[in-house]
């Protein structure tokens, strides 16, 4: 798995075919999601990816159509003072799901290993036992039985360029272009390399990585989708939990209804 390698460009260039197939996905995960929560499973689902690779458009498909109650969204930005003192992974402890939900973070502590690394603001000892760290801290994650989902969405510079400009340009998307993008653009290679070196160091079996690519966005929101459906639904059943009889009685009896089995 590499950022370096040649780029294929799958497509989905038919409107009403993404929509079919965007529809399909996204009932499917709700399915997930509801035996997620009528077996108190939880699940981490982490972004990673290029700025303006299309990983907040991803999630806003994701969560279109799961109940609100069972799903949490954390963007991650810079630690703030008080956490800087702290160990890195401090704060992403109080971000795991509970029981029964899905949490999503849109980037991660593997900033550590990526933007900290580039711009020095972890030293070189502290980056690279990052990644047994991480990996210890993902090993326990799923012995606690918490699924592990990591996906990078990968554009290449080109297609960045254009979304950039597309942005600065947009009166309503120009405040998503700092000044940070811009700058970690200029180091793009730096990037290729540490991203390689992640996928390299923690890829594992508990919490192996997921390469989207993101040149066409319809392709890459649907293949989110189902790279997360047939992730999560690995070794579970999706199947409804039966109706409770007594709802049946009390259905009947007091509202006139019959359950009419479909099963």
């Amino acid at each position: 798995m590499s950022v370096k390698a040649p780029m294929e460009h799958p497509a989905l260039d038919d409107k009403k075919a993404y929509r079919r197939a965007l529809k399909y996905w996204q009932n499917e995960l709700l399915h997930v999601q509801q035996a997620y929560y009528h077996q108190d499973r939880r699940a981490l689902i982490v972004f990673e990816g290029w700025d303006a690779a299309g990983k907040g458009g991803a999630i806003r498909r994701i969560t279109e159509r799961l109940d609100p109650r069972g799903y949490q969204v954390f963007p991650i930005s810079a630690p703030k003072p008080e956490e800087q003192s702290r160990h890195y992974l401090y704060r992403f402890y109080n971000k795991l799901p509970k029981a029964g939900t899905l949490t999503i973070l849109d980037r991660s502590y593997y900033g550590r290993v990526l933007v900290e690394r580039i711009e020095a603001f972890a030293t070189q000892g502290e980056w690279q036992r990052a990644y047994q760290e991480i990996n210890e801290f993902e090993r326990l994650l799923d012995d606690d039985k918490v699924k592990v989902v990591k996906l990078f969405l990968h554009i290449s510079a080109e297609e960045q360029l254009k979304r950039f400009e597309e942005r600065l340009n947009n009166p309503y998307k120009r405040w998503k272009l700092t000044e940070e993008d811009i700058r970690n653009r200029n180091r793009r290679n730096d990037y290729e390399q540490a991203i390689d070196d992640m996928f390299a160091q923690t890829d594992t079996q508990q919490a192996p990585w997921h390469l989207v690519l993101g040149e066409h966005k319809w392709y890459t929101r649907v293949e989110v989708l189902k790279t997360l459906v047939k992730t999560l639904s690995e070794g579970i059943d999706t199947t409804p939990p039966p109706v409770d009889p007594n709802v049946v009685r009390l259905a009947k009896a007091h509202l006139g209804i019959n359950h009419k089995r479909k099963d």
